[in-house]
């Protein structure tokens, strides 16, 4: 199905052994069906939602940084709780949702976000090899915010798709060897919150077609991918259930042979994950940083660390075996910080009463995760 612009309106409307990291290779290997002798049989794959960041979160990095006695910001005390199990995956994906300012700004939040540009730095250091960046976000700031954020994601050595700098780069797919393993990202968004496309560039960044989604794959596949794995901006924002749209994309995008796994973002709520036939989608991971306002009726400080492990099939191709869902939290007060709420649960340096607390956020979580039928399917919680 392919989303119409009267639909896009409507959707807006509201570690143990070091692990096997990633290496850039060549995207025009022909795909190799029958593994070498020796060849890995198992990947872990983790993905991240939104990395959101308001002007109270810039305001947080900027004290970070001062107190480390540096200048500019630093976002790395916000991400430290998903660091370990970020850095432990063969593969972890983040998803960029703001173009990146320059160092000195300026900085600005909704409805035209730029940010801090050592928020690529933080999620690098985290441990994140690539990150889609499609959003309805992405044009805020216009080519030259397109530009400053891949220029800034290739400084930190973070791989990207969904948006370009030129036709060329626009054509090339983004395709990661993960320990010889040949693995693309694509990256779309359903819109561009009615920010047109600079003229003459209709490449600078990926809107959701079907039709499009299915030919990107396809030539993934063509030009040697043995997974592909597809990052949906899309959804109804602050809406826990998905649409109808996602509902149907999933299954249609799922059903091609040339896509292996759906990842979302958008919505800023958790969404469910769900098992189609023998694939998932994970319809929205939440943000994994945001700093709206206190008492915000949304749970919007809610998000998901997911982990896919693939392994290789007895025919050569790759399935998703296992997953577990690692529930996050976007701790506001006294400082802006994302909570392994797995963890924090469980540590006896904290409070009881948080403790409770943080129980209690897990199992709204876990609540929203399975609605769909995830952990019948066979997802599996870390708490």
């Amino acid at each position: 199905m392919k989303l119409g612009f009267a639909v896009i309106l409507l959707l807006l409307t509201g570690a143990c052994t070091e692990p096997a990291r990633v290496t850039v290779g060549p995207t025009a290997a022909p795909r190799v069906a029958t593994p070498a002798p020796g060849a890995k049989k198992q990947l872990t794959v983790v993905a991240a939602g939104d990395l959101l960041v308001h002007p109270p979160l810039t305001e947080q990095a900027a004290a970070d940084a001062q107190a480390a006695g540096r200048s500019g910001h630093d976002f790395t005390r916000v991400l430290a709780a998903i660091r370990p199990r970020v850095s432990a995956a063969d593969l972890a994906i983040c998803h960029m949702e703001t173009p990146l300012a320059d160092p000195q700004g300026p900085f600005t939040g909704w409805p035209a976000f730029s940010v801090p540009p050592e928020l690529a730095d933080a999620a690098a250091w985290a441990g994140f090899d690539t990150c889609s960046t499609a959003s309805n976000h992405s044009l805020d700031t216009g080519m030259e915010g397109i530009t400053r954020t891949l220029d800034n994601l290739d400084r930190v050595g973070l791989r990207h798709a969904g948006t370009a700098r030129s036709a060329e780069e626009a054509a090339r797919t983004n395709i990661l060897d993960v320990a010889g393993v040949k693995v693309a990202q694509l990256s779309y968004a359903l819109s561009f919150n009615d920010i047109p496309l600079p003229a003459g560039k209709p490449w600078a960044a990926n809107l959701i077609d079907r039709d499009a989604i299915l030919a990107a794959a396809h030539r993934a596949r063509a030009e040697g991918a043995e997974i592909v794995i597809l990052s949906m901006h899309w959804g109804t924002e602050y809406q826990n259930a998905p649409n109808d749209d996602q509902l149907d994309l999933a299954q249609e995008l799922l059903a091609s042979p040339d896509i292996d796994l759906i990842i979302g973002c958008h919505v800023h709520v958790v969404q469910p994950f769900e098992k189609i036939g023998r694939k998932w989608v994970a319809y929205g991971m939440g943000n994994l940083t945001a700093r709206f306002d206190d008492g915000s009726p949304e749970n919007t400080q809610d998000a998901v660390v997911p982990e896919f492990t693939f392994t290789r099939t007895d025919s050569g191709g790759w399935e998703v075996t296992n997953v577990s869902v690692l529930p996050t939290w976007m701790e506001y007060h006294p400082a802006a910080r994302v909570v392994d709420l797995v963890g924090a649960a469980k540590d006896p340096a904290v409070p009881a009463a948080e403790r409770a607390h943080y129980v209690e956020i897990e199992k709204r979580i876990s609540g929203y995760v399975g609605m769909r039928g995830a952990f019948e399917a066979g997802l599996r919680p870390l708490s």
